[in-house]
Parts: C-alpha cells; sequence; structure tokens
C-alpha cells in the first residue's frame, strides 16, 4: 500500500489508501449538479486513468456514486477520443496540424466579419465546463471576437428557473439551501423531478427526511420510481404545474393555512394572488389536471400546516412555454406559508448540467455579465470593461438565446463556434437544426468525441476530459468546488481555455487573454464578479481545499460564504421584500387533436447523460440501456393493438421515429414518454416543439402532441 501501508483506516478515509505507483487525484464527478466527490486512480509513471473511488470526505455524496458516477473515468482512455485536428477536405475531416487548423479559423473569423460585421460570428457553449472556461468563453466573445451573439445549451435546462426565482426573490441560486437541510424537513415538495433517476444521490437526503417523519408529495404525470414512494402523487397532465400549484394554494388560502406575519413583513403581491386564485378550486383545477380533488386538497393541507418545508422541481417543471411562472408559482408555496430562511425551509431546482449553476453566472449567457450582472446595466457594463481593461463601448449588447442563435445560422450568423454541446441531439426540431449548421458558411466545433454536431463542422479541435484539467465548478447547491486535473494532454488535444486564449492571440487581442494556468483566470473571475449577485471575490483555490466548497455569494476572503440564504428575510430587491406573483393557468404551447391526440414529454434515463455523447460512448452503461423506447399506458396499447417490444412510429407535425414500445402503467393513458439521449434517427428531439417561453427563452421540451401507430417490423439498431 506504499507509504500508507502502516496506518489504520476507517470506512471514511478509505479513499486516502494509496498503492505503489499509483496516485489518486481528489475531484468531482463530470456529470450532475451534485458534482459528487469522488477519487480518480492514475498511474503514476504513464498517467494512465485505472478506475475510480468514492470519497468519504466529500459530504453530498458521502461515499456514494450513481451508475454514470461509477463508469464515467472510462471516457479518459476511450478509443474514440479526438487526438488530432480535423479539417474537411472535399467533404472529409481528415487529420491536420494546430497551425493549419488555427489559421484557417482566424482567416475566416475575420473574412466573415469584414464582409458580414463582428455579429455574424456566434458562439455556442456549454455547462460542462469549469466556472473558468464559462467565463473565459463570454469575454472571448465579447472582447476577442467582438460579437453580442454568445450563448449556452443551459438556456434549454436552467433558464426557466432563473427567471423565476429572479422575478420572485431577485437572486438566482438553484437552492437557497443546503442539500443537508432537506433532512430536516417536514414536508417535501417535489414536482417535475424523477429525482431517483436523475440525481439519484439526492435520494438519501429525502430518506433522511422521510425517517425524520416527513411527508413526500410528487408532482409528475408518470408514477416514476420518485413517486412510488410519494405519501402522495399529484399526477398532473403535462403542462399544467400553474394550474395543479393555484389549486394547492387556493386551498391553503381558504384554510388559513398561510403565515400572515410572514406575509405582511416579507411578501407584497398577496393580495392579486389571493384573488387569482380562488377560481381554482379543488374541482376545477381536478378538471384542468387530470388528478382527484380529494388529493389536491390533502397535498395542500400536508404542506400548509407542516413547520418547515421544500419545494423542489427540476426540467418537467421548467420546460414549458410557461415555464417561468410555474417556478414561481411553486416559490409562492414557500412564501405564502413563511417556508424560507431557516433550516429545512426553501426551495430549489435540480440542476441537470456538472456546472449548471457556475456556467449561467459569469457571461456566456448572452444578457449577463459576470457575476450575474444585467448586460444592460451601464454600471455593470462599465465595471466589467474596467476588470477588462477595455472601453465600455467595446462590450457588445445582448444577443440572441440559445434556439434563436440557432435558427439564425446561415442569415445573420455566418460563423459559429461551438463547444462542449451537441445541439443536433439536444435542441427541438432536430431536423431543422442540422440544416441551420449545414447553412453556415464555416463550423468549427471543440469537442473530446467526435459528436452527431460535430460531425458536420468544417474544423473539429480535440478537447481534454474533465479528469485533464483544474478548475472549479458550482453544484446544485450555489456551492463552489475544486476540481483537480492529470497532468497530460493525450495525442495532440489541448485544454479548451489553452485553444481559446490562442484564438485570442492570433485575432490581436492575446493581452486581454494571458493566462498561464485556470488559477489566473478564476482570480480575475472572483474580481469580475465582486458585488454582484453571484460574489465569488471571496473564494480562493486555497479556501476550497480547506473547506470542501464554498457557497456564494463569498464577497470577503474573511467570509466562509452563505450555505442558507435570506435568513434575515431581505431578499434581493430595493424594499427587501420577496414578490407573490400571481399567474393564470394557460397549457401548453400546443394542443392535442384529433390528428394528434396524445402528449408526448420527454426526459433522462439513470444511465445516461444530455445527449449521449459521452455516456453512450461507455459499454457497461450502453448495455443498461442501449436504445429509447416509448412508454405506453397498457389501455392506449390496448386500443392501439400495440404489444410490449413492437415497433412503433411516433410522429408529430416536425417529424416522426420509430421506437420499441415499453407498455406499462406508470404513465398516465392520455401520453407517452421517450428518452431524449440519442441522435440521428433515434433522436426524439426530431418531434418536440420548438415554441420558446418568452421570458426564459426555454423551448417546451415536456409536451407535444403526438400520434402513435404499430410498425409491422421488428427491431431497432442502435446508432
Amino acid at each position: 500500500m506504499g507509504h500508507a501501508q502502516n496506518r489504520e483506516y476507517s470506512q471514511r478515509d478509505f479513499n486516502a489508501i494509496q498503492r505503489d505507483g499509483e496516485d489518486l487525484i481528489s475531484t468531482h464527478c463530470c456529470f450532475c449538479g451534485m458534482q459528487c466527490g469522488m477519487n480518480i486512480r492514475v498511474k503514476t509513471e504513464t498517467k494512465e486513468v485505472l478506475g475510480v473511488e468514492p470519497r468519504y470526505d466529500f459530504p453530498m455524496n458521502g461515499g456514494r456514486l450513481c451508475p454514470k458516477g461509477v463508469a464515467a473515468y472510462r471516457q479518459a482512455e476511450h478509443g474514440e477520443r479526438l487526438l488530432y485536428p480535423l479539417i474537411r477536405k472535399n467533404g472529409e475531416l481528415v487529420k491536420s496540424s494546430w497551425d493549419e487548423a488555427m489559421e484557417l479559423i482566424v482567416s475566416k473569423i475575420q473574412e466573415i466579419q469584414a464582409k458580414h460585421g463582428k455579429d455574424a460570428i456566434g458562439i455556442y457553449s456549454g455547462s460542462s465546463m469549469t466556472n473558468e472556461k464559462c467565463y473565459l468563453m463570454g469575454k472571448f466573445a465579447r472582447i476577442g471576437l467582438g460579437t453580442k451573439n454568445i450563448d449556452y445549451n443551459g438556456r434549454y435546462c436552467m433558464s426557466s428557473a432563473s427567471f423565476g426565482f429572479n422575478q420572485s426573490v431577485g437572486i438566482d441560486r438553484g437552492s437557497t439551501n443546503p442539500w443537508s437541510d432537506i433532512k430536516s424537513a417536514d414536508v417535501l415538495l417535489l414536482a417535475g423531478s424523477n429525482t431517483a433517476e436523475c440525481h439519484p444521490l439526492s435520494m438519501p437526503y429525502i430518506w433522511g427526511a422521510r425517517d425524520n417523519g416527513a411527508k413526500l408529495i410528487v408532482v409528475d404525470p408518470r408514477q416514476t420510481k420518485t413517486a412510488l414512494v410519494a405519501d402522495i402523487h399529484l399526477d398532473i397532465r403535462p403542462g399544467t404545474d400553474v394550474a395543479i400549484a393555484n389549486g394547492l394554494l387556493h386551498v391553503m388560502i381558504e384554510e388559513d393555512l398561510v403565515d400572515h406575519d410572514f406575509i405582511t413583513n416579507h411578501t407584497t403581491g398577496y393580495e392579486e394572488l389571493k384573488e387569482l386564485v380562488k377560481k381554482y378550486t379543488p374541482t376545477v383545477v381536478a378538471e384542468i389536471t387530470g388528478v382527484a380533488p380529494e388529493k389536491i386538497v390533502s397535498a395542500a393541507r400536508i404542506f400548509g400546516q407542516a413547520k418547515n418545508g421544500m419545494a423542489m422541481f427540476a426540467r418537467g417543471v421548467e420546460q414549458h412555454a410557461t415555464g417561468t411562472d410555474a417556478v414561481s408559482t411553486y416559490v409562492n408555496l414557500c412564501l405564502v406559508t413563511g417556508k424560507i430562511g431557516r433550516k429545512g425551509s426553501g426551495f430549489a431546482t435540480f440542476t441537470g448540467q456538472g456546472n449548471g449553476q457556475g456556467g449561467r453566472e459569469h457571461g456566456q449567457k448572452t444578457d449577463q455579465l459576470p457575476g450575474f450582472r444585467k448586460i444592460t446595466d451601464p454600471k455593470a457594463r462599465e465595471y466589467i470593461a474596467s476588470v477588462w481593461g477595455v472601453d465600455e463601448s467595446e462590450i457588445p449588447g445582448p444577443g440572441l438565446s440559445a434556439f434563436e442563435l440557432l435558427q439564425a445560422l446561415g442569415t445573420e450568423i455566418k460563423f459559429l463556434l461551438l463547444a462542449c454541446s451537441n445541439p443536433v441531439v439536444s435542441s427541438p426540431s432536430v431536423a431543422d437544426v442540422n440544416e441551420y449548421l449545414k447553412s453556415l458558411d464555416f463550423f468549427v466545433a471543440i469537442d473530446m468525441f467526435l459528436s452527431e454536431s460535430a460531425e458536420l463542422a468544417d474544423v473539429v479541435l480535440p478537447s481534454t476530459v474533465w479528469v485533464e484539467d483544474d478548475g472549479t465548478t458550482t453544484n446544485v447547491e450555489g456551492r463552489v468546488l475544486r476540481l483537480k486535473g492529470i497532468d497530460r494532454t493525450p495525442g495532440e488535444s489541448r485544454r479548451d481555455w489553452e485553444i481559446i486564449c490562442e484564438l485570442a492571440e492570433r485575432l490581436g487581442k492575446g493581452k486581454y487573454f494571458k493566462y498561464d494556468k485556470p488559477e489566473d483566470i478564476f482570480n480575475e473571475l472572483r474580481v469580475a464578479s465582486k458585488g454582484g449577485i453571484a460574489d465569488y471575490y471571496g473564494i480562493t483555490y486555497e479556501k476550497l481545499d480547506k473547506m470542501q466548497g464554498v457557497f456564494w455569494p463569498c464577497p470577503t476572503e474573511e467570509s466562509e460564504g452563505m450555505p442558507r440564504l435570506f435568513e434575515d428575510f431581505k431578499f434581493n430587491f430595493p424594499d427587501g421584500k420577496a414578490r407573490i406573483l400571481a399567474f393564470e393557468h394557460k397549457g401548453p404551447n400546443e394542443k392535442i387533436s384529433a390528428e394528434y391526440p396524445i402528449f408526448l414529454s420527454t426526459g433522462r434515463v439513470v444511465y445516461h447523460y444530455l445527449s449521449g455523447n459521452q455516456t453512450r460512448r461507455i459499454e457497461s452503461l450502453l448495455n443498461f440501456c442501449p436504445d429509447p423506447y416509448i412508454e405506453i399506458h397498457p389501455n392506449l396499447a390496448k386500443k392501439l393493438n400495440i404489444g410490449n417490444g413492437e415497433l412503433v412510429k411516433v410522429s408529430s407535425v416536425r417529424g416522426s421515429m420509430e421506437v420499441v414500445a415499453k407498455i406499462t402503467k406508470i404513465i398516465r393513458e392520455d401520453m407517452v414518454f421517450v428518452p431524449y439521449h440519442w441522435g440521428k434517427s433515434l433522436a426524439i428531439n426530431h418531434l418536440t416543439n420548438p415554441a420558446l417561453e418568452p421570458k426564459s427563452k426555454i423551448p417546451e421540451f415536456k409536451v407535444c402532441a403526438v400520434k402513435i401507430e404499430k410498425v409491422e417490423n421488428v427491431g431497432v439498431k442502435h446508432e
């Protein structure tokens, strides 16, 4: 056991054991927002990645890993990794040198901007990058390229929660509370989250609350693994979250299960809400949602009568044309009952991407500058300009949001730089997105694998995987974490931040991008965020190592961060009061019809991540779930003469696909469900609705109208 062989070990520090000829790299998982702690085993001499062990010292997962976390390290040595630059010649991607690739990219940028203007260049990036890289992408867009057109794939995941939190309490942190507070709740309301599959390491916290006597209410159209263990399952029709939340509020107000002192002293808007929800009686809401009136009443009483409680939700609430309304209406449950600002009381959204929180804080979102500053705020612009050493006029204004940016490809936007994202799988109406990308004058992708999107690029630049770089991420709680990497770059691959800095240098902007290591970028990010809502100024690498992460805001080096928000009941508005906002139920953008009579919803499975670009390449995960499937209720299947395992064609007005039927009672009779982790002919996003939520600009992934029919052929080939 090397130098540690004479020491006795408890289970808690088992992960610290080192073997001869091996190093342990203490880091965090690359997948969901839990950011579970893990140790990567690395061969000392060759830097080969050998395996993974959970960390017992990190509080979020306490020695546990989900199936994806166990297998994540296998990316590092995967045979399909990109190891050298590719340039498209005669229609084929062929190996090139870095110098040739970079010269071509820079010449195309200069040519296109000279002809069409600076904003003809677009950047579409991702939230599975470190905070340092996310910050750098925003700065590079505005200062390196001078373009306003940058956005990121977190627009598809977190934007409704972001907008909803901002309009209700004036701050967008994924959780008002540390995850440890979940165990202190007397009631948990989980809406639109199949927590057991999508955030499995949150379940021990939920079990901890249940062990302490907490009640569990689950709002979901499907009887998921999470809903199966609920005290009450509100099985709503897709797209009716605003109605069900208003129904719960109606009962709580009618039965006086509200905190009048808190409402009077710390909120505005209650009277408007009270008036609006009068008509959302249990009977009316039952007609809208399909949920039995008595279940609505019981759920409202449980939540309203509890001393402490948390409302938690995910994409099932947010990926709708009324997503921000739904978020704020669920937040109202906490505000009218005073369940906020103390242990076991608050609200949260389950962050889908590894750095879904940090990825939206520091400038790669088209309408924001670092620290959650608004790009239209003159004072914010002046401050960031001073940090970057430029004149304020050099910072462009807001550009196009993610899907709008894709729609503008080939017209307003002639050149696209794509990093850490795969929109040909993850976007709605993907057949259109495929054509948008093909219409570009020039397309550059930075990736670790040749994704379905990268296959279309003119130049592909090979990047490193997450265990080959240092940096930070911000997890679902708002805890900033330190990631440590292996000092290697396989083949000719390079780290994303180094690629961006070299591009800046070649474009004549190198003086603004002089960084020797990620910590240099982070220290600039700290200053750029200083005084902003997401204030990282007091966070250092040293402090992160010492404290196992630091919650923002952390405004001074003496501060230890703020794990729990609003303990002083001061909300982030000039009057210090939270906004209770009243919204009518509008329903989904696309209604069912005689031709398309069934609701389709999409989501994740435990074995895959986002577009599947990473997880579909890991054999153990692919074996568990090799292909998509369609969940159909037995009664609907019988009506359509569809048997379990038979091939089904599912179609919307935008497209169709063939997929194997999974007959199950866990789903409503008026809907079907298909997971979205596959590309090409197996991409369910051929069918989904690109209608955007008007405030957050998130597409309505969670509900559209389809028809299904039996296909005589059997079997689906994995692609």
